[in-house]
Order: structure tokens, then sequence, then C-alpha cells
């Protein structure tokens, strides 16, 4: 992670040599290995259990900084590291410290990226810190921008890959000597770094270019001269290291016995990190469903393959929240342990919220806990040490026996071809099936490509409802689709309305056969409450000239919002998103060209996904045209300068620029905003104008921001 608001702190070395311990302590996990006696992938995993990364430390960098040196590992504020640090986080309970290293700004990029003799040094002194203290140690390549993370990741692979294999020969040199207990993590967050998916949806070639770096460094590893080198852990991250199953399964694991799964998850991510979420008071039962999924689609893609994970980096950030963080860790942990996947909590030192993420834990100025997190970390260890949960005793999903697809009701029979980035192509034709055909039983859906969610309607093609697939038989590539998840998500008491279903993807999947077929047997695990709220549209009552549905909303105050206006296009669900935050006035409104939906559409669905205030609904609709009220010509021609907010260019930021910028993204043909308004308008931090740019004017409006602060800094 990178620490968006660095805080500078003046640490004496007199306070660094007090480091003391408080609150309740926990006798470490001890680590029985012997030099003679070689662990497998999974027993060293198990032995790590828990650990704790130094972040924002030897990971710290200045690219304006040509010569910064050893100077680096302080540069963003933190002390430097020391024996009484580690000693602290042993004596806590810790048995494992992840060392993130940036290496970049340490190499002589004319001598083939030789490392700094300096800096490497520093490294070593670091990780024996922790391995002469018998713990695990994870070392790897952290920040590593201008080289390995770059826009034309997928392009760039043989110059990425010379720079990366270079490192990795080099340490895996310098540490030849040490046994198991040090582990190598090939990449961080490797990532398409500056582009409009640097976080999500990757190109083929980028994921292409990220599996053969890891193959590559891993014949590095294994090819260096040491007593270790076939037995030593490796770590591999796939894009951005991301717990998002989608991508997870685009990761190619080396046939390999010592490597395994680097994952990160700070997860959900809007309880855990979302800053735009107001309150974090509460760790609802929704966060909790939304977490057990995410790690159980992670022991899905790996452990079910026997593939060993490490969970690299997970905290959730200081929000004066500190009931609800041990709750989280509570059901965090508790969780991994069952599946044996170990966690590395992450700290950057930062105690409490300023705007940045507060992931501090341990206090390097005395090497005390800080009081709002030590609860949350000594959750922690209170599971850990509770018998009644057995490590790795659920590390395999439980198995279900489904009946062959080419039993029971056959839906379709000739393959469907989909693809998300052709207009209307996302979905298969709507198929007929009852809730009399579906009744304790389940669907399957045979398909090649990304596995789908399947979607069921009523008689009018409306109440567009989706479910995904609780098992995927790869083998077969076969996904199936409970009846009681498609009876919760639908309704229970009305699913007798039920009369078409379809399978969707969002990005490409040949679907070659659908079937209802018996009940499974075996264990099913319950979805994830479907908490969409949904609101009927009549598209009727909208009169000639109208192009503006406005979707008015009440709910508390800065709450996050989101949702789309869905409607039966034919056979096609299409949806129209929204997405925003709830004024101080407790309104929010969400805008729609109604130009986007064929005339011969008369009904629609408004859809509230998401709010942070559960209680918030939708009270209104009304249909209106778009009008923009007219502004007198300058006197002087515009400066050209950037005034951050002012969209319509009157001189002024209000709400109105907020209103041109949606009027501007509705509608460009005719409410298109100028050159220096779309300039001026560019202001959450992402390239290019979005919602998100007139979201960040309305938090201007609500009194969350100020002018000055615009624009906000990229993340």
């Amino acid at each position: 992670m990178v620490l968006k608001t660095k805080i500078t702190r003046i640490i004496s070395v007199a306070a660094a040599a007090l480091c003391l311990t408080s609150g309740i302590n926990f006798v470490p996990v001890e680590i029985d290995i012997d030099a003679a006696d070689t662990l497998t992938a999974f027993e060293i995993t198990e032995e790590m259990q828990i650990g704790w990364n130094i972040g924002n430390s030897l990971d710290a960098y200045n690219s304006e900084l040509s010569n910064i040196g050893l100077a680096s590992e302080t540069c963003w504020g933190n002390p430097k590291t020391t024996q009484e640090m580690i000693n602290a986080v042993k004596a806590k309970g810790f048995n494992t410290v992840r060392v993130p290293v940036t290496w970049f700004q340490h190499v002589d990029v004319n001598n083939g990226y030789k490392i700094d003799d300096a800096w490497l040094a520093r490294v070593k002194e670091v990780v024996d810190y922790c391995y002469n203290n018998d713990m695990y140690v994870i070392l790897n390549l952290h920040h590593e921008e201008p080289y390995q993370n770059r826009s034309t990741l997928g392009a760039d692979y043989e110059e990425i890959s010379g720079f990366v294999t270079s490192l990795w020969k080099q340490i895996a040199a310098a540490f030849a000597d040490y046994d198991q207990r040090l582990i190598f993590e090939t990449m961080n967050e490797p990532r398409a770094t500056g582009t409009d998916h640097e976080w999500w949806g990757p190109t083929q070639e980028e994921v292409d270019t990220i599996n053969k770096i890891n193959a590559d460094a891993l014949k590095v590893i294994r090819d260096t001269e040491s007593p270790y080198s076939a037995t030593r852990l490796v770590m591999m991250p796939g894009y951005c290291a991301s717990s998002d199953t989608s991508m997870m399964s685009k990761v190619v694991i080396p046939d390999d016995d010592y490597v395994a799964a680097s994952v990160h998850a700070y997860s959900p991510y809007s309880f855990t990190m979302d800053a735009k979420v107001k309150d974090h008071s509460t760790f609802t039962d929704a966060n909790k469903n939304e977490l057990i999924n995410i790690l159980d689609g992670i022991r899905k893609t790996f452990s079910d393959k026997d593939i060993p994970v490490v969970l690299g980096e997970f905290s959730a950030s200081n929000f004066d929240n500190t009931e609800a963080r041990t709750e989280w860790a509570e059901t965090y942990i508790s969780t991994t342990k069952a599946y044996g996947i170990p966690c590395v909590l992450w700290d950057n030192n930062v105690e409490a919220n300023g705007g940045g993420e507060a992931h501090g834990y341990l206090n390097r100025s005395d090497c005390s806990w800080y009081a709002p997190s030590e609860p949350v970390v000594d959750a922690m260890f209170k599971v850990l040490k509770d018998d009644s949960i057995k490590w790795g005793s659920e590390r395999k999903s439980p198995v279900v026996i489904h009946e062959d697809i080419t039993t029971g009701k056959q839906l379709l029979d000739t393959p469907c071809d989909l693809d998300a980035s052709v207009e209307n192509g996302n979905c298969t034709p709507g198929l007929n099936v009852t809730w009399a055909d579906m009744k304790d039983g389940e669907v399957a859906v045979q398909f090649t490509g990304d596995a789908p969610v399947i979607a069921v309607c009523d008689g009018e093609w409306k109440n567009w409802t989706e479910i995904k697939p609780y098992d995927i038989d790869e083998e077969k590539g076969i996904a199936y689709y409970s009846s009681e998840h498609i009876a919760a998500a639908w309704g229970a008491d009305k699913v007798d309305s039920i009369e078409h279903i379809f399978a969707r993807t969002n990005s490409t999947t040949t679907v070659k056969a659908m079937a209802v077929i018996g009940a499974a047997q075996g264990e099913i695990v319950d979805p994830p409450v479907d908490e969409t709220k949904k609101y009927p549209v009549d598209l009727t009552t909208k009169k000639d000239g109208n192009d503006l549905l406005i979707l008015n909303f009440e709910g508390a105050a800065g709450s996050v919002i989101n949702g789309c206006l869905g409607y039966m296009n034919g056979a096609d669900w299409e949806a129209i998103e929204w997405e925003g935050k709830i004024g101080a006035d407790g309104k929010f409104s969400a805008y729609i060209d109604t130009l986007k939906i064929p005339a011969d559409v008369k009904n629609a669905e408004a859809q509230m996904w998401w709010c942070d205030d559960k209680n918030a609904e939708m009270t209104s609709y009304e249909f209106t045209w778009f009008t923009v009220e007219p502004i007198d010509p300058p006197t002087t021609e515009p400066s050209g300068d950037v005034v951050y907010g002012d969209a319509n260019c009157d001189g002024s930021v209000t709400i109105a620029d907020s209103t041109a910028i949606l009027q501007h993204l509705g509608n460009e043909d005719k409410y298109g905003l100028s050159e220096q308004g779309l300039k001026n308008a560019d202001v959450d931090g992402s390239s290019g104008v979005t919602t998100e740019d007139a979201l960040t004017i309305q938090m201007i409006d609500a009194k969350l921001l100020t002018v000055k602060e615009l624009p906000l800094k990229s993340s």
C-alpha cells in the first residue's frame, strides 16, 4: 500500500531504545524447524500463521531525488527499523515479518541494475533482526514503479523481466545460506499504473506479462547455488495481487511444490478502507457475508487446487471504530485459520485517520501498541489461541455432487457467444423457465471463458435478479446455481412469478448448454444477502420533449449511494448506472438521459444497489429536460489557467458546475463542456471527466471539501 498522507515524525535515538510492549501479550508460536529438516509448503504456511509488515520504511522512495541513498528508509516519516521493534512484534505473538523493499532507487541502471552494496547490507540487517529472532521473513520487490509497474505493462515484458530477474539473481545469491524461514515474493502489486484500469480489469497482454515474469523470477531463484534453492517458498501475485475471483483465476502458478499465491485483501473494502463511507461504526452482517464470500473465493481459487496461499497484506483502517474493527478481526482470522491461510498485517505507523490510510498498530517511536488498534490485534491472537478452531480444518471447500447436465429440463442446446464489450452482446436470449421447473433443484450452465451469472425475470421481463454460481466444476466447465439461492435473491414469497432466465457475462464467455437438474448432494454455502432495493418506473408518463429522468432519494447525509435504471430491450436486459453521495440536506438525485432508452420501452426499474444508510429510499421520480441558464459572455478572453471546479466557466464553483458535468456526460453533443471547462472539471484525482468529478463538487456544496483542496490527489 502507498501512504497517501505522509506524516513526518521526529524520533530520538533515546526513544527508540525504550521499546516496551503493553496490553495482552501472547507466547509466540514456536517455529520447529531445523536446517536438516525440510518442510512442505503447507507446513511452512502453517508455521507462519500471522505476520506483520514493516510498511512505509524500506519500501519508501522519492523519485525526485536521484541519490537518496539510505535516507530513503525514513523519507516517508517513519524512523529507522530497529531490533527493538522486531522484539516488540515477536513479544506480541507475531512470528512472521514481511519486509517490503523498493529497490529501483538503489541500482545502477547502466551496470545491469547492480544493487548498491550499502543498500543491500541495510536490507540484510533488517532481515536478520527477524531471522535471527527465529521468525519467518518475507522479502520482496515493492514499489518498482518506473521499471515494473507502468502503463505499458502489456507491451514491455522483456524490459520488465530484465529488471526483475537481475534483482532476483543478486538477492537470491546474497541470501543463499538462509533456510526455509526466508521466503521470497516475486513482486508486490504488479499493475498498469496510470491507466483507467490500474486496479481493475487488466488486458490479457498485461496478465500474460505478469505470469511470465513470475515464472522468470522463479527460475532465477531455483537456479541459484544454494542448499535451499529448490525448497524455498516463493510467493507469486496476480494483477495488483487482487482478491477478486475473476483476476485471481488468471494467475498461472507453475508446477512447483514450493510456490504460494500472494493475495492482498483489505476486505470488505467499504468497511476497511473506503473513506467515502461516512459510518464505519458497525461491522454489519452484510460486511461479514461479503468478507466470508471473498475469503471463500480465495479458497476455491487456490486451496481447492492444493496451492498454498499467503495473504501478504490485510488491515482495517482506523475510523475511530475499535469495537467494529475487533469484530472484523475475529471474523477474518477465524475464517482464514479454518482455511489454513496465513495473514500478514499491514502497518504503516499512522495512528489516526486524517484523510489517509490509518494502519498504525505498533508505535515505532517507543514500540508500544496504539490504543485504538491494540484490541484489534489482541482479538486476532485470541482466535489463534482458540483450540475449537483447528488450523486448516476447512482448507478445501465442501464436496458437492451434481447430476449430469444432460439430465433434466434442457434450456439451451445451441452454443451462444457472449462479449460484454459488444453492445447488447453480454446476455443469452431469454429462456423460458418456471419455479415449478427449478424447485428443489439447481441450474447448470456449461461454458468456456469466464464463469457467467444467471438472471431471472417475471412474465413481463421485469424484476431482473442475478445469482452467482455457488460451485464451479472447472474440469467440465460447468457452473451451478442453487434454487435455494434463486429463491432467496428473488423473494421466497413470490417465486411463482419467475418465467424467464438468462446467462450473462462481464467479459467473454461461450455458453454451451443450460439445464435445470436435480438437487446436489452435499453442503451448499448460503450466498451473501441481496440488499438491492427496486422501484418500478413507468416510462409512459414521460412527455414529448422530456429527455431527463430524475430519481430522488433520501437518507443520511454523506452516505455513498449507487445503483442503476434497468429495462428490457426486447429480450436483453440493459442498465444505465449511477452513483453519488447524499447531500447535507439528506437528499440525492440521480440523472438518467432517457434519450439512451429505446422509444418502445415502456417500463423500467430503478435499483439501489448500495447505500451506507440502510434505511435510505427512493421517494419519487420525475421527467424534465436539460436546461442551461444563459451566461453573459465574458468581457475579457479566458486566461487559459485552470480554475479547478469551475466547469461552466462562470467564475465560481457551485452546484451548477456539478450539473454542467452531468449534462455533459449525459449528452455531450448537446451540452458539451468547453475545452477550458473540461480542464477545470477534472478534479477527482483521476484522469478524465467522470461522474466522480461531479460528486467531488457536490462534496464542496455539502461542505465536506473546500475549493482549495482541488484537485484531489490521485490514489
